[in-house]
């Protein structure tokens, strides 16, 4: 209803019980701000529905997840008559315009209304969104670009988005795109090198993956205003630059060895096995309990296509166990379970390495120990056969008998073990 207070007239209701746990009164009485019956009529019905437009925004931001409740304070603004602004922006305002925002916020009790004032001062802060929620936002927020497409059409456009945003998580984690550091991507980046040079891919996959990452994570922080730009990876050309430095001998005996202590056992002990074996850091960590085999004249592991598939037909294959690569896979009977089947090994193992300085330069990554035992190898004068039985590599020309098998291996890597 309305009435009339002297000239003016008010607008009388009472408050939904839905709202009382954003508005304590009970019964309002509002402003018209007219001395007109008839236009105070025609204002009734917008300013009660400005009213509960008020209280919705309120109940989300009260009730609902980090990104309802910054949506919320972002409609609450302008429901009141302004665009929100961060709390860095309104403070480079003009006077004026900060004392209007401040003259907006209604009173609870004779105290400012905190979420008003969170929306109109600009202190509500943008929800913390992970990569995998950043892609379920990216399905939204760009759906200019799936106008017309067919059901096929939109299934082909999104899987490839899908695709990379898994491999980055399944390398970096699940993080929130804030947290998200340029260190994360060159990990990223670093991984589909190892595939690369493993021939498993060429750079032009690798840099399509990073053109989808970037696409999503740029365009979910632009249209949620994030007030950041996440990092990308930089391409990968084609040529030598991406081929992995092997460590010298004394960088991997002085630095790398005795500079392990903090990574997890799991991680420490697949490196050294690296050292003296030169396998791909993925055999390691997806070798089973029954495929290392300690006792015997020749303690070795045994390379098997078990529930993954191997990159070629010769990485199947026995390697022996020397020096403290024996010594690590003691350690480490039954395998790796926390790597095993799982991305984020050479992430965690390079960030690591990178921290407590155990990367001879820039360019050498935990691959490099697989290209040291491949040079050692060589130096050390090992026939090329052996040398590409030990490593898993293709030879030039047709395999006859087994290579000599586990002792002629066990004979070359003596010659290098560390």
């Amino acid at each position: 209803m309305i009435y009339l207070r002297g000239t003016t007239w008010f607008m009388r209701r009472r408050r939904p019980k839905r709202y009382a746990a954003v508005d304590p009164r009970e019964i309002l009485n509002i402003s018209l701000a007219t001395d007109s019956e008839s236009v105070a009529r025609e204002k009734e019905s917008a300013v009660w529905s400005e009213l509960i437009e008020g209280w919705e925004a309120k109940l989300a931001g009260r009730d609902g997840d980090a990104e309802a409740r910054y949506q919320a304070a972002r409609d609450l603004a302008q429901q009141r008559g302004f665009r929100f602004r961060r709390i860095e922006e309104v403070a480079r305002m003009p006077t004026a315009e900060i004392l209007d925002r401040v003259e907006a916020i209604s009173e609870v009790k004779g105290e400012p209304d905190a979420m008003e004032a969170a929306a109109l001062l600009g202190t509500a802060r943008p929800p913390a969104l992970t990569i995998s929620r950043a892609l379920e936002a990216y399905w939204t927020l760009a759906r200019d670009k799936t106008l017309g497409k067919s059901a096929d059409q939109l299934r082909r456009w999104r899987n490839p988005h899908i695709k990379a945003i898994r491999n980055l998580i399944g390398v970096v984690g699940d993080v929130e795109l804030e947290r998200l550091t340029p260190d994360d991507m060159q990990d990223f980046r670093d991984w589909w090198i190892d595939k690369v040079e493993e021939g498993d891919v060429i750079p032009a996959s690798a840099n399509k993956d990073f053109t989808y990452v970037g696409a999503v994570l740029r365009l979910v922080a632009a249209r949620k205003r994030l007030g950041f730009v996440p990092p990308t990876p930089e391409p990968i050309k084609a040529g030598r630059q991406n081929t992995r430095l092997p460590f010298s001998v004394d960088w991997i005996r002085d630095k790398i060895i005795p500079g392990l202590g903090g990574l997890n056992s799991e991680a420490r002990a697949i490196v050294l096995v690296m050292v003296n074996t030169g396998m791909r850091p993925s055999e390691i960590a997806n070798l089973g309990g029954d495929r290392i085999q300690l006792e015997g004249n020749i303690p070795h592991v045994q390379v098997r296509p078990e529930g993954r598939q191997l990159k070629n037909d010769v990485s199947e294959r026995d390697v022996p166990l020397v020096g403290v690569s024996l010594e690590a896979m003691r350690g480490c009977p039954e395998g790796f379970p926390r790597y095993l089947d799982k991305a984020g090994l050479s992430a965690t193992v390079n960030k690591y390495m990178r921290e407590n300085g155990l990367s001879e330069t820039p360019r050498h990554t935990l691959y490099g120990l697989r290209h040291s035992v491949e040079d050692r190898l060589l130096i050390a004068g090992v026939d090329e056969r052996v040398r590409r039985d030990i490593l898993g590599h293709s030879l030039n020309r047709q395999r006859y008998g087994d290579g000599g098998g586990l002792p002629m291996k066990l004979e070359a890597l003596q010659r290098i073990a560390l």
